[in-house]
């Protein structure tokens, strides 16, 4: 469940989710994200959550 910035309503499922490399942190590790897209149900703002971050 994602939470919308703009209205505080709850959006159960991604309408989308990709896989990204984010930046590399202090000791040179990068993370791999995975982002989702989200319709919010209540005011219809669409908006990305990172469902999962991991060190590659």
């Amino acid at each position: 469940m994602a939470k919308c910035p703009k209205c505080g309503g709850e959006a159960a499922k991604p309408r989308k989710t990709w896989k990204m490399a984010g930046r590399p942190d202090s000791s040179g590790k990068r993370l791999q994200l995975e982002i989702g897209l989200f319709d919010c149900p209540k005011c219809g703002k669409t908006f990305r959550k990172a469902l999962s971050k991991k060190k590659i």
